[in-house]
């Protein structure tokens, strides 16, 4: 008996967010899949480790509810997004800065306030994300409120030309912001005329949570597309921890699509080599790794530089309430770039009574970042640490690629016919990005199966449960 031409469609290595994505939308165009991940779970860098009761983010990227794919992508129709609070809480000069608090709040009517209020207005049932959760948070369970008097309306003397410009960025379209000039985030803010104290005390320290760039020294494009989707949108988190959103889009493939456990050793156009199973024969490999092992796979891809990422979680009973902010530094006076009251946010990531804190460090952490740590939050939530709980330390030296300029947004993810890839490192470093990267990549490889018509299919046997088994 003949053996069959090719054992499975497309084999899509690596099961991330992008793979599982691009997966989605190819068994969904009738194309037979097989997604194979090296490590024993799915979700790559969005991991959650789970410690007695706690759910805690290795990278915890934060996310916004106006990204289009997280909001309305095939797969994720059961995600909840767990929403902070409107706006941020800045830290400066020892007190708490609210902005985009609703106009009022404080007796000021700050220009942020303004657009933060446009944006989360309510609207109609229709225009909102499926599964976006608004303003459902529970009183906190524990913890003390932050003191009025340290609290701050944001934007006292912020020109309304702020108010303007970010009106009109929220309604920009995509590509009119990339065909902008293109400087380091950083040298952009300062040229474009804007106060230093909305720029230092606003700006940058929102844009570095967002980019997970402490210098900004990405495209200022990216930074205008991180700033749009801000005003256009609310910080949130996925209910239950960031690993629930790659664990959903496995779920959702068909039975036997994704295999974990398996290394791919080497990739062409028509066929896989695995180090368990040999080769996997197909029609076109879809490379859907991080940047490095990409490149390993594709020889002349290039691999950029990376943004590393150290998320310190606490615990305690009596954590103070923030009002479900995240809490960002502008004085930059410690390692914590931000940090919040997770538990606040999103109950499920604690246990009954206690109050879970994580805590992002940018860049090269210090050597003793526990500590660091613990007396940088003393300042930021003016209380003692003392009593706080370690509960882990993850730091990633690879978890963001960067995006200096000149950086190509579209990155191309068809390769050859038969060969292409998709993830973070196409695209914009985000969650979004990978996303965004992975409907390209399927929309590019449907184009050249030839999508639409009936496909020529390998003997039933063959299956990709069987394929990689």
């Amino acid at each position: 008996m003949l053996e069959p031409a090719y054992q499975v469609d497309v084999v899509v290595v690596g099961a991330g967010v992008a793979g599982l994505f691009a997966a989605h939308r190819l068994t969904s165009a009738g194309v037979t899949t097989a997604v194979l991940e090296a490590a024993p779970w799915v979700g790559g860098r969005m991991s959650t480790e789970k410690v007695d009761g706690f759910r805690l983010d290795r990278i915890g990227q934060l996310l916004l509810t106006s990204y289009p794919e997280l909001t309305h992508g095939p797969g994720l129709e059961a995600l909840v997004l767990r929403p902070f609070a409107p706006g941020v809480l800045l830290h400066s000069d020892g007190r708490h800065h609210r902005a985009g608090a609703p106009a009022g709040s404080g007796g000021a009517r700050s220009a942020l306030n303004a657009v933060r209020a446009l944006a989360s207005a309510p609207r109609s049932s229709a225009a909102l994300p499926r599964a976006f959760v608004p303003e459902t948070a529970p009183p906190a369970r524990t913890g003390r409120p932050v003191p009025s008097d340290r609290v701050q309306p944001f934007g006292i003397g912020t020109p309304l030309r702020l108010r303007a410009a970010l009106a009109r960025l929220a309604a920009t379209p995509v590509e009119r912001l990339l065909a902008r000039p293109e400087l380091p985030a950083g040298e952009a803010l300062a040229a474009r005329g804007l106060p230093p104290r909305t720029v230092d005390g606003f700006l940058r320290p929102l844009l570095a949570a967002l980019l997970c760039d402490p210098d900004l020294t990405s495209s200022s494009r990216c930074a205008d597309l991180a700033l749009r989707a801000f005003a256009g949108g609310r910080l949130c988190l996925p209910e239950g921890g960031a690993d629930v959103l790659p664990e959903l889009l496995a779920a959702a493939l068909p039975t036997g699509t994704v295999h974990t456990g398996v290394r791919v050793t080497s990739v062409s156009t028509t066929r896989v080599t695995t180090a368990e199973h040999g080769e996997i024969r197909c029609r076109a490999v879809l490379v859907a790794t991080d940047a490095r092992a990409a490149a390993d796979l594709l020889p002349g891809l290039r691999v950029p530089d990376f943004h590393p990422v150290t998320v310190v979680h606490h615990t305690t009973e009596d954590a103070p309430d923030t009002g479900g902010h995240l809490l960002l530094d502008a004085d930059r006076s410690g390692p914590v770039a931000h940090t919040a009251v997770i538990s606040r946010v999103d109950p499920s990531r604690a246990p009954v009574g206690r109050a879970l804190v994580s805590s992002t460090v940018l860049g090269t952490p210090p050597a003793d970042v526990d500590t660091a740590v613990r007396r940088h939050l003393g300042r930021l939530y003016g209380t003692s640490t003392a009593r706080w709980e370690t509960l882990a330390v993850h730091h990633t030296p690879e978890a963001v690629p960067a995006m200096r300029p000149p950086h190509d947004l579209r990155r191309p993810v068809r390769l050859l016919a038969g060969l292409y890839v998709c993830g973070d490192h196409r695209d914009t470093s985000t969650v979004q990005g990978a996303l965004h990267s992975a409907h390209r990549a399927a929309s590019a490889l449907l184009a050249d199966l030839g999508a639409g018509r009936s496909l020529h299919r390998a003997d039933p046997a063959a299956t990709p449960a069987r394929a990689a088994a």
